[in-house]
């Protein structure tokens, strides 16, 4: 049954919130002061009409906004959708008891996302290659993609037909494809075994139409160009799956919050150091040592140290930073740090590096619900919180991420 709901503010996934005596009712694509109808299904509502719009309503660029699930925002006016942003970050650190004032949202350009996970499927004798649909299974074939650098939108058309050679199974599976200066590398996970022949097919397909390398669930098939990627000024040639922050502009503007705040470091531990986004740049003015549990990223950023030109030392260590956190008697060889964890963030590091002396710590996170956690444990064990930026990585969508900088004021003795 439809019904009519006053929209009061966003929820944490985007979706407007209607406060009704049954208590919040969420509905996708409604923004605060709305009047719309919607069918009601328990606490979530579909969107059927809106009935007043709200002023910062604005014309969605993509023709399969509301039915692909990877934008939830597009309809938000990028003022009001940065600032919502900049909002999600300081309620977190508040809830915390953490009072700062958090700095504008660093904003991200359509057309610049250079990573990309597609799903894809057998369908009815065809291939279907594309997202999620929100809140669903079901994969929408999609021709267009405004987020994604023009790399890759150029290639949807041929990305499908590799999907189409590549899949052996009914069940979905994931296509990862990256940018990069060499060329797009694609990884597929799940597609199934492919015979000598399929794979023959496929390494001649990957020829012709210029790609740097496939992978299907991690053997490399083939490698025309090895992928090539920039940290800074030092090329790196990152693994098959591995980690890279989704947006360069982003990551650029990370590393330069970070370079910054360690400016005066001599020797630097970088944390969670994936193939080497920061150890790489920190390395043009400081010793580092850069710890990380996957070895084929080390590799990556040890080759990278090797033919890199004008960098000081840099020292790896293959370590489970989960299991093994680096302690706080090891962290007195430092005099700054650096850490980016996955999402769940990195609660007993945070322990050790607040019983630490290290008197520059930066926090990155994708998360500010676990950055919130991790800093309060900071804050408690005597460091004092200096800034926090969020930076727009994942345009259109709930994700933020954020560099908070801190300080240890020096012990008197």
């Amino acid at each position: 049954m439809t019904e009519r709901f006053e929209i009061a503010r966003l929820g944490a996934q985007g979706d407007g919130v209607a406060e009704t005596a049954g208590g919040p009712v969420f509905v996708p694509f409604a923004l605060p002061g709305e009047t719309v109808t919607a069918t009601r299904i328990k606490d979530r509502a579909a969107l059927v009409s809106v009935a007043e719009a709200s002023p910062l309503r604005v014309a969605p660029p993509c023709r399969h906004f509301t039915e692909c699930g990877g934008c939830a925002l597009q309809h938000l006016e990028p003022a009001a959708y940065l600032e919502w942003k900049r909002e999600k970050v300081a309620q977190a650190l508040l809830s915390k008891g953490i009072e700062i004032p958090v700095a504008a949202t660093i904003p991200c350009p359509p057309n610049s996302r250079r990573r990309a996970v597609f799903s894809a499927r057998r369908g009815d004798g065809s291939i279907i290659f594309g997202y999620h649909r929100a809140l669903s299974h079901e994969i929408i074939d999609i021709t267009e993609c405004p987020i994604s650098v023009p790399e890759i939108v150029a290639a949807l058309g041929p990305l499908k037909a590799l999907a189409d050679l590549i899949c052996k199974v009914q069940t979905p599976f994931h296509m990862t494809v990256t940018h990069t200066a060499s060329g797009l590398d694609i990884a597929a996970e799940d597609s199934g075994a492919l015979s000598e022949k399929a794979r023959k097919v496929a390494s001649d397909f990957v020829i012709r139409h210029g790609f740097a390398r496939l992978t299907v669930d991690g053997e490399i098939i083939i490698e025309p160009k090895k992928p090539m990627v920039f940290f800074g000024e030092i090329s790196v040639f990152p693994p098959p799956g591995a980690f890279l922050q989704a947006v360069a502009s982003a990551e650029a503007a990370m590393a330069d919050l970070v370079m910054g705040h360690l400016r005066r470091t001599k020797k630097v531990l970088d944390l969670f150091a994936g193939s080497g986004a920061f150890a790489l740049r920190l390395a043009r003015k400081a010793e580092v040592h850069a710890v990380e549990g996957d070895g084929a990223a080390l590799a990556a950023l040890d080759r990278g140290f090797r033919f890199g030109a004008g960098l000081k030392r840099v020292t790896s260590e293959k370590r489970d930073l989960f299991r093994r956190p680096v302690t706080f008697k090891e962290l007195a060889a430092f005099d700054g740090l650096v850490f980016d964890p996955p999402r769940a963030g990195a609660e007993d590091q945070a322990k050790q590096i607040a019983r630490s002396e290290v008197p520059y710590v930066a926090a990155v996170s994708c998360n500010p619900t676990t950055l919130a956690r991790d800093l309060r444990i900071l804050i408690d064990g005597g460091y004092v919180l200096k800034s926090v930026t969020p930076i727009d990585q994942f345009l259109w969508s709930p994700h933020v991420e954020a560099v908070a900088l801190l300080e240890k004021p020096k012990r008197r003795r």
